[in-house]
C-alpha cells in the first residue's frame, strides 16, 4: 500500500511537466511523506516505524538512459540501454537484478489479473441492472486558486497553487450523493528545465515497458487504486488534464484524497462496526482501534495525504553516482 500511494505522490507531483526534450544531468534531493486516514492509518503508523512517522529523504540523480533512487534502506538503478533494474540493500549491501523482460512478464500478468476481476465485476453490474438496481453515474468539478502566497524552496521562488478535483454522484450535490475530493495544493517555481529530464526520463522508461500509450503508471497500481476508490480515476484524469495548463514547475505538493459518505451511507454507518481481522491482527484488537477512530462516523474522511517536496537540486553528475556502490554483492 505504501510503495502504491507514494507512486500515486510522484505522479501527481509531476503532472504539471509536460514531455521536453533531454536537458541535461540532474540530482536532487527529495523527501515523502504519506499518512494514511482512520483505522489503517493507525496501524500503518504502528508498523511502519520512523519512515511512516517521519517521511522518506531519497536521493535521485539522472544522466543519460541512467538513473539512480537510493535512501538510508533501499535503492533502485533503471539502467534503460541495459533494459535492467537493479534493486538495491543499502543495509545488507546487496542487490538483485530485475530485466525489463521479467518485469513486463510480471505487468502481463497482472494486466491479466485485472481484467478477469473487472470481468466479475461486470457481471455483479449487470446482476445488479436485472435486477432493477441503478448504476451511478458521475460529475467531475475542479477548480483552481492562486493564494498569493509565496515562499522559497531549493534556492527558487515559488508560489501557491490549490487545485481542487470533486467527483460527486451525478445530479447530486456532493454532501446528498457522496464521492471523492482530491486537492492538490502545489508551489510552483520557474520552469526548470534540469527537472523535467526526471519527468521525460521516467516517461521513456514506462513507453519502453509499455508501449508508446503508457501514462506512468502499472496496471497493477491503477488497478489497484481504481478497484479500492472508483471515483479517483475519473479525478486522476481530470487533474492530468488541467495541471498543464498552469505555469510552473512544482517544487513541493501536498496530495489530499477524502471520501464523502452520501447521506444514506452515514444514516447506516455504525459505530460498533469492526471487520473481524484486518491483516492479520485479531478481531480484539481491530474492534478496539475502531472504537478508537474519530472519523469511523464522520461523513467526511481523509483516505490519504502524500507530501512531496524537492529540497535540493544539482546540474552536475558524475557516472560514478550512478553505479552500484562498492562491496555490494549480487544475491
Amino acid at each position: 500500500m505504501r510503495r502504491l500511494l507514494i507512486s500515486c505522490a510522484a505522479l501527481l507531483s509531476l503532472v504539471a511537466l509536460t514531455a521536453s526534450p533531454a536537458w541535461a544531468d540532474v540530482k536532487t534531493r527529495e523527501k515523502t511523506h504519506v499518512s494514511l486516514g482512520g483505522m489503517l492509518g493507525k496501524m500503518f503508523n504502528m508498523f511502519g516505524g520512523k519512515a511512516a512517522k517521519e517521511g522518506v529523504v531519497s536521493t535521485t540523480a539522472v544522466k543519460g538512459n541512467r538513473k539512480i533512487t537510493s535512501n538510508d534502506a533501499t535503492g533502485e538503478i533503471i539502467d534503460l540501454s541495459e533494459e535492467k533494474i537493479y534493486k538495491l540493500d543499502m543495509k545488507k549491501k546487496t542487490y538483485e537484478v530485475t530485466t525489463f523482460e521479467q518485469l513486463r512478464q510480471q505487468m502481463r500478468e497482472a494486466r491479466e489479473k485485472a481484467q478477469k476481476q473487472a470481468a466479475e465485476q461486470q457481471g455483479k453490474e449487470e446482476k445488479q441492472q436485472d435486477t432493477g438496481q441503478p448504476q451511478k453515474e458521475y460529475e467531475v468539478d475542479f477548480n483552481v486558486k492562486e493564494t498569493g502566497q509565496k515562499k522559497q524552496l531549493a534556492g527558487y521562488d515559488t508560489r501557491e497553487v490549490i487545485m481542487t478535483v470533486t467527483v460527486r454522484e451525478k445530479g447530486k450535490t456532493l454532501e446528498d450523493g457522496g464521492g471523492l475530493v482530491m486537492n492538490v495544493d502545489s508551489w510552483l517555481g520557474p520552469q526548470i528545465p534540469a527537472l523535467k529530464e526526471v519527468a521525460e526520463f521516467e516517461l521513456k522508461y514506462w513507453r519502453q515497458l509499455q508501449g508508446p500509450d503508457a501514462m506512468g503508471m502499472s496496471p497493477e497500481q491503477m488497478a489497484m487504486i481504481v478497484a479500492m476508490y472508483p471515483a479517483f480515476k475519473q479525478a486522476a484524469d481530470r487533474l492530468q488534464k488541467e495541471s498543464p495548463k498552469l505555469q510552473g514547475t512544482p517544487l513541493a505538493s501536498t496530495t489530499t484524497v477524502e471520501g464523502v459518505k452520501s447521506k444514506e451511507e452515514a444514516a447506516q454507518q455504525t459505530s460498533e462496526s469492526a471487520p473481524k481481522s484486518i491483516g492479520g491482527l485479531g478481531g480484539m484488537l481491530a474492534r478496539k482501534m475502531a472504537k478508537k477512530d474519530d472519523n469511523a462516523n464522520a461523513t467526511r474522511a481523509t483516505i490519504f495525504t502524500a507530501e512531496h517536496e524537492v529540497q535540493e537540486l544539482q546540474t552536475s553528475v558524475a557516472a560514478s553516482d550512478l553505479e552500484i556502490p562498492a562491496g555490494f554483492k549480487q544475491k
